[in-house]
């Protein structure tokens, strides 16, 4: 990679002033100024700013994070805080959400920068499932959850929602899994129903499963194993 596209996208400035910064010897290849913008890097290559480290990414990166409300999920937002301010990692401004949350909607957001992969998640064809915990304004009618199964008609849509699995936990308190993501869709079921969601939270995509360990606005890399499950929600 180019010299000056690395300190652009490490510092998140334009390759011009990636340029410039590299023109006035501010950074370093192996502990030698270089000040020509072309220099090919290498992964063994150390480089820094201002003496500050800046790691070479090696492969694509998968982090899950427990997402708390008041946060978007893109990545950038002049009106709202996103959920970038939560991952401290290098080039974060490059990882984007495998599936958005709403901004009052908490739990497991999955984030990377391999577009393949999130592609898998997103896409309506693959059908990957999402569970979510849901609390409830008014009981759940018994009828509920046979209704969620044969698909629902939501305002403006054409086509009824997908099969959805419905678990009652309590009368205001249930867990919903889809296997679409439609705009607004868990609160766009309850309503056309007659209900009202009043939390949502998501606890799991396909077969990776929010780490009951983190708190909201903490993070962590995948296994290995979870990354190589979303392959399976492929049909």
């Amino acid at each position: 990679m180019r010299l000056d596209k690395f300190i652009a996208r490490q510092l998140g400035i334009s390759r011009a002033i990636a340029g410039r910064e590299i023109r006035a010897r501010r950074i370093t290849v192996d502990g030698e100024i270089v000040r020509d913008s072309a220099f090919k890097l290498r992964p063994e290559h150390e480089v820094a700013f201002d003496g500050n480290a800046l790691a070479q990414q090696d492969g694509p990166r998968y982090f899950m994070l427990n997402k708390p409300q008041g946060y978007v999920c893109s990545t950038d937002d002049p009106d709202n805080p996103t959920i970038l301010y939560f991952i401290d990692e290098p080039v974060a401004h490059e990882l984007h959400a495998a599936g958005r949350l709403d901004m009052d909607t908490t739990g497991l957001v999955l984030l990377t920068d391999d577009g393949q992969w999130s592609h898998r998640i997103t896409s309506p064809r693959h059908r990957c499932e999402k569970t979510y915990r849901v609390g409830l304004a008014l009981p759940v009618a018994s009828d509920t959850a046979e209704q969620f199964a044969r698909g629902i008609q939501l305002n403006n849509e054409k086509a009824r929602t997908l099969p959805a699995r419905l678990e009652v936990l309590t009368p205001t308190d249930v867990r919903l899994t889809i296997s679409e993501g439609r705009y607004h869709q868990v609160k766009r079921m309850f309503a056309a129903i007659g209900n009202h969601v009043v939390t949502l939270h998501r606890e799991r995509i396909g077969a990776i499963v929010l780490n009951a360990d983190l708190g909201p606005g903490e993070y962590r890399p995948l296994t290995e194993e979870e990354i190589a499950s979303v392959g399976a929600v492929l049909r």
